[in-house]
């Protein structure tokens, strides 16, 4: 009997090892930082990063001085940077890691660095993506958006981008950014 019951464990310690490791290869990413590290420079991923500097950002500025108070130049000018992270899967493993993996991860390490989903509401876009943000007081410091590549519905992709936003600010993006994504992952 103490057999049976130690095979038992056994089987389920297994099984329950086997379903941490669901969330993508080798060990799950915490932040979003180590999910860029860890994913960038594999196979069928490509990682696009963009910091704004001082420069950029007085220039988007007073481009939208110039052309009146234009909620999204201000909001573009907010961004201090942003990473893309696209992956379009081949083989049926690879859509597995997809289906399964990148998007299980993500939601942990979301939810492990206290970020706040947020509603779906971009669904008149042929992109949908799913928002996340960091917020200090009333300011997003960050937001991630997580979603597939245009015309690949097998695909993943993941954007971070780091700023300081008003709340109409944020909006103004996530009018914008779903209709870029396409770009921003070539």
């Amino acid at each position: 009997m103490k057999l049976r019951t130690l095979s038992f464990l056994t089987v389920l310690a297994l099984l329950l090892l086997a379903g941490c490791r669901a969330g993508g290869p080798g060990q799950p990413a915490r932040t979003v930082a180590q999910f860029f590290s860890k994913y960038e420079n594999r196979p069928g991923f490509k990682a696009t990063d963009w910091s704004a500097g001082l420069t950029t950002r007085l220039l988007l500025g007073r481009l939208g001085k110039l052309g009146g108070d234009n909620d999204l130049t201000q909001a573009l000018s907010s961004i201090r940077s942003a990473k893309v992270l696209t992956f379009a899967p081949t083989t049926n493993s690879a859509r597995e890691l997809v289906a399964q993996g990148l998007t299980k991860e993500v939601d942990g390490l979301l939810a492990n660095e206290r970020y706040t989903p947020l509603a779906l509401d971009n669904t008149d876009h042929a992109t949908v993506l799913r928002y996340a943000t960091r917020q200090q007081g009333d300011r997003i410091t960050e937001f991630v958006a997580t979603g597939n590549v245009q015309g690949a519905p097998d695909s993943f992709m993941l954007i971070s981008v780091g700023g300081n936003f008003t709340q109409e600010q944020f909006n103004q993006i996530k009018k914008f950014l779903p209709s870029v994504a396409g770009e921003l992952s070539r």
